[in-house]
């Protein structure tokens, strides 16, 4: 086709045409999307050539005068617009039969607007593979759209998690595009690593093709200053010494609690959401996705110092806000969509159930963000922590029962489902989960990404020899942070320990077995997990009618050249280096027993002082003596039964 420019009897038809599309976008703008449309009407009636942008535009507009809530209906106009315009070869998206003094593309806009639409819905990895033909050859787009374009690459970059491939994205905006200015840092204080978990993203925009030389687009924030929050954020989250100036608004107010928050300075973080909350309130300006996401960090910040029966408390109020916000999610607009995050606050309600020990709870809080982040072996690993811990419970209280003379006998399976693969908090269910944790843990752990280089400033990266794309985050645990290799390594070693204990609960003696050792061969091992590892081996060859070799597991004297603090900062029976001796040696005695060796496992029960193994160890002692013939064992044991 000819030109926009160039000199033909067409040209005043085409000023006129251009003319009146720039009208529907100042009816855009003013919210009269009625008169808007009417505009559009007389340009495809006049036989407008450029009918992918009006075509377009009036999906746009129609999206708009719905209140933003009839996405389904934009996205799939925007998916046979995609499929209608033919892209001209060696033109990519930017060619194709435009007029209107060359406008941006119809089909480089439609893309971005789906990209944003699957952003809001949560859909992160769709979004990102929608969004990279444009990312690809962001330099060039025109200037406005690559503001755009990398904005919401930026979001759905922090959003998934890759907060390394952020830094080095952000890195290329600034050195090569020229799109954001340097970002004050302070001075060069020590990177702590830690996290919160935010319940709120700035919102990304969809914007209209109604312009010429430039995109026009409807935004909810002027582009540059959602760039500049998102520079601050990413460094914030990457532990970098930045300067957050507070502008009076809640974003800026809250990433300065997140800085805090990374910092340790817990209390702190907590006054300054409070402030924000306090300020919000005074001014009226309270909605319920700032209330969501200020109840869910408050939550954050009491689990971090384990409050846990707060950190619940201000977590089923973040749950309260956002039923206001998913009350209706058909009929919500994108932008209330994106700011419904129940799967994250179950999440953390769920982790803080189970601290408080109320397993039915943390499963049922978990069922939950299961179904969406079903590939995180962390979360798998916490569904079969709440069915033990609910497994325990049970037969606690069937013992409490028992030794109180109930009638009815207890029953430790009272509550097993038909199949091991519904849902329910038991031991056949957690075996289901472990085995799920294993092998995602597994899987991952053999691409995990290791850095070898030493950190370098942006100044001394050159674009030229890594690009941001080739550059990996661990970031398989999502919604949590990325993960360190430390915490792969503890996380496959409570994996081990997890399945081993449980495979002994259902007699499954080999796979115990094989867990242990497969926990007593990993690195990085913690004493406490070394324990475990020794006992667990030990008991499952003792059930495999193995004792002699059992015994190599249990040799009392690899206890004391444990850590004491290792097992006095868990949450769980062995509290000291004591129990954990009496244990081990109270095992080593039932292998003895099982021997025939009597007279050793005597002499081992006699050093037994804790009153973990108290009860046990008096019951293995009248059975030695009743073995070995023992003039008052009948009568203690008679005396015992009566």
């Amino acid at each position: 086709m000819d030109s926009a420019d160039s000199p033909t009897k067409t040209q005043s038809s085409e000023d006129e045409n251009y003319s009146l599309l720039c009208q529907a976008h100042e009816k855009f703008n003013n919210t009269e999307y009625d008169r808007c449309l009417e505009l559009l009407q007389q340009l495809d009636t006049k036989g407008e050539s450029s009918g992918p942008i009006l075509r377009h535009n009036r999906a746009v507009v129609n999206f708009y005068k719905s209140g933003c809530t009839q996405h389904a209906a934009l996205l799939q106009e925007l998916e046979e617009l995609a499929t209608d315009v033919k892209t001209p070869q060696g033109m990519g998206e930017a060619g194709g039969g435009l007029s209107l003094k060359q406008g941006a593309s119809a089909a480089t806009v439609a893309r971005y607007n789906k990209a944003v639409i699957y952003y809001h819905r949560h859909m992160y990895g769709t979004a990102l593979e929608k969004l990279a033909p444009l990312v690809t050859r962001l330099e060039a787009l025109e200037k406005s759209m690559s503001a755009l374009v990398a904005t919401l690459q930026l979001q759905l970059l922090l959003a998934t998690n890759q907060l390394n491939r952020a830094e080095a994205f952000l890195d290329y905006l600034q050195y090569t595009l020229n799109l954001v200015d340097k970002a004050p840092s302070s001075s060069p204080d020590e990177a702590v690593p830690a996290t919160a978990t935010t319940a709120a993203a700035t919102p990304s925009t969809v914007v209209a093709t109604q312009g010429s030389d430039a995109t026009v687009a409807r935004v909810t924030g002027d582009s540059s200053g959602s760039l500049q929050l998102l520079q601050l954020l990413t460094h914030v989250l990457n532990r970098k010494p930045v300067v957050i100036t507070e502008d009076g608004t809640p974003h800026y107010a809250a990433l300065k609690a997140q800085q805090y928050y990374i910092m340790k300075d817990f209390q702190m973080a907590a006054k300054q959401l409070m402030r924000i909350n306090n300020e919000c309130t005074q001014a009226g300006t309270v909605t319920p996705q700032l209330s969501t996401c200020i109840a869910n960090n408050m939550g954050v910040i009491h689990l971090r110092v384990r409050h846990y029966a707060i950190a619940a408390k201000f977590f089923q109020n973040a749950l309260n806000f956002d039923k206001l916000l998913a009350a209706n999610l058909r009929e919500s607009t994108l932008q209330t969509m994106s700011s419904a995050h129940s799967c994250e606050i179950l999440y953390n309600l769920g982790i803080a159930m189970l601290h408080l020990r109320r397993p039915k709870e943390a499963f049922q809080c978990l069922l939950v963000p299961v179904k969406q982040f079903h590939s995180n072996p962390r979360l798998w690993l916490r569904m079969a922590e709440a069915c033990i811990m609910e497994h325990e419970a049970n037969l606690a209280e069937d013992e409490r029962q028992s030794l109180a003379g109930a009638a009815t006998p207890p029953s430790s399976t009272s509550y097993a489902p038909q199949s091991a693969g519904v849902p329910e908090p038991t031991l056949e269910f957690a075996a289901l989960c472990l085995r799920s944790a294993l092998t995602l843990t597994l899987h991952h752990k053999a691409s995990f990404h290791m850095d070898s280089s030493p950190e370098e400033t942006p100044e001394q990266r050159d674009p030229t020899q890594q690009s941001w794309r080739q550059l990996q985050d661990n970031n398989f645990c999502n919604p949590s942070k990325p993960i360190s290799l430390e915490s792969l390594e503890n996380m496959l070693a409570a994996i081990y320990a997890a399945h081993s204990f449980v495979s002994l609960r259902l007699g499954d003696h080999i796979t115990a077995l094989e867990m242990a050792e497969q926990l007593l061969r990993g690195e990085r091992l913690s004493d406490a997990h070394k324990l475990l590892g020794h006992m667990y081996a030990g008991e499952a060859l003792m059930l495999m009618d193995k004792a002699a070799e059992a015994r190599d597991h249990l040799d009392p004297t690899f206890v004391s050249s444990l850590d004491a603090f290792d097992l006095e900062t868990r949450d769980w029976q062995l509290k000291s280096l004591d129990a954990a001796q009496n244990v081990v040696r109270y095992n080593l005695a039932v292998a003895m027993t099982l021997q025939n060796d009597y007279q050793q496992a005597k002499t081992f029960l006699s050093t037994l002082t804790h009153s973990i193994v108290s009860i046990k160890a008096r019951a293995l002692r009248r059975y030695i003596d009743l073995k070995l013939g023992a003039p008052n064992a009948n009568a203690v044991t008679a005396g015992s039964l009566s």
